[in-house]
């Protein structure tokens, strides 16, 4: 489950930064192409579309980055806490294999002694 959490949360940390790079590239390849055309422009119009064009991809990678941020957080989060429930699963299986030896020390004790008891029996009873 644990598992699950965490490599969910790498998976949307993932998609996010690769999200973020194709807004940046193509933010990239829109300023190439609008240094370009810019002699070609005609109207104030089409200079103020891609002004707020470049203006709202600039909202959205500054949007992008704090997503990326959020998700980074939980991921890493989610990361520590798998680490935490594994050191806690090696701390119950070391216990449980100490219990387990204790109490096959603890047969092995009782079934010596029950055959020593039985041994000292049957020296008792030869005449």
């Amino acid at each position: 489950m644990r598992k699950l959490e965490f490599a969910s949360a790498k998976r949307d940390f993932e998609h996010a930064g690769d999200r973020l790079k194709r807004e940046k590239e193509r933010v990239a390849n829109l300023a190439e192409e609008f240094s370009h055309r810019q002699g070609e422009l005609e109207s104030i119009q089409e200079m103020r579309m891609y002004a707020d064009f470049f203006a709202r991809k600039r909202e959205d990678i500054k949007q992008q980055k704090e997503r990326l941020d959020q998700l980074g957080t939980i991921m890493n989060d989610r990361r520590d806490f798998l680490l935490d429930a594994s050191k806690d699963k090696k701390v119950l299986e070391s216990l449980k294999e100490q219990k387990a030896k204790e109490f096959k020390r603890m047969m092995d004790h009782k079934e010596q002694a029950f055959l020593d008891e039985i041994s000292i029996q049957k020296k008792g009873n030869k005449p």
